[in-house]
């Protein structure tokens, strides 16, 4: 079970069952922010969907496909952060990330980045991390740029959101290039 204490206000850990109704409180809090970029935002209605959710994440950190932490701030859980797809023949992953709006602006997203950046590269001996951010979110596309990730490249119309196609930017991270 991952648990990691960043701070004495600060932890990540992976998603349990009774983390459900919190999950959908923080998900309902922030439905307006979130919804602007998050494609998953309208399927989730009710603490039942939350459940369902962190079932997968379970299922998909036991075959060791994905893993996916609640942030929690002072016992309060502020958002997620996670590895979508663990790529073990090529070693890579891909990370995404959401944080309640109240929370955003204070460097807590780029410290749990670099948190999963560390334990990508030194605990899991991945070679490369991605992350993909509509071209339009300048606040998600400042965390790779903040941690030294490599632009390269746009997908055109790369996800579907709600009523439209957004173009992703492509940050790459090499372990290699991983120093700080």
């Amino acid at each position: 079970m991952f648990h990691y204490q960043l701070n004495e206000d600060l932890v990540l850990r992976q998603l349990q069952m009774p983390d459900a109704n919190a999950l959908f409180r923080t998900v309902e809090k922030s439905r307006g922010e979130l919804r602007e970029w998050l494609p998953w935002i309208e399927a989730t209605k009710k603490p039942a969907d939350c459940l369902a959710f962190i079932d997968l994440c379970l299922q998909g950190a036991q075959r060791r496909q994905s893993l996916n932490l609640g942030i929690f701030y002072q016992d309060r859980l502020i958002g997620c952060v996670n590895y979508n797809m663990i790529d073990w023949q090529n070693g890579s992953t891909s990370i995404g990330y959401w944080l309640d709006p109240g929370y955003q602006g204070k460097g807590i997203m780029t410290s749990t980045v670099q948190v999963m950046i560390d334990y990508a590269f030194y605990t899991l001996q991945l070679n490369r991390i991605e992350i993909r951010a509509s071209t339009h979110n300048k606040k998600s596309r400042a965390i790779p740029e903040r941690l030294r990730f490599q632009k390269e490249g746009i997908i055109r119309q790369g996800e579907w959101l709600y009523d439209h196609y957004e173009d992703l930017v492509v940050y790459g991270l090499l372990a290699r290039d991983w120093t700080h």
